[in-house]
């Protein structure tokens, strides 16, 4: 049986991010929509993962790409409006269990445009 993969998820001015927290993931599927994202994969032990979240507003699901690490796969996808706040990620208002804030890296925007520009950089290098 597949499970949701627990979900971390921040905003800025430019893109929204989304990290699934999947340690040793392999079969990595990400596809991006223009309003919706759905993952799949799974872990060492074989357990199956599938998130769908239907996105609050439009992507570019051009400019968008997830980059995995052994303990997650973070995707950031571009915002169609740029500098509009996003209150939520899903479309329903609705907080699903597995889905939460990612307090870290959540802070006021001002002064974050040369900050995001330069995190967009690392993870294009990668």
């Amino acid at each position: 049986p597949r499970q949701p993969a627990k979900t971390l998820w921040y905003d800025r001015p430019r893109y929204v991010y989304l990290e699934f927290c999947v340690e040793d993931s392999t079969d990595v599927k990400v596809v991006i929509e223009d309003q919706r994202l759905v993952f799949s994969c799974k872990n060492a032990d074989g357990v199956e993962f599938y998130n769908e979240i239907n996105l609050y507003a439009r992507v570019n699901s051009k400019d968008s790409r997830e980059k995995r690490s052994d303990r997650s796969i973070t995707c950031f996808m571009r915002k169609w409006k740029e500098k509009v706040a996003w209150p939520r990620i899903t479309k329903e208002n609705i907080k699903p269990a597995w889905l939460s804030v990612d307090f870290d890296n959540w802070r006021d925007w001002e002064g974050d445009e040369e900050v995001e520009r330069v995190m967009v950089e690392q993870y294009a290098e990668v």
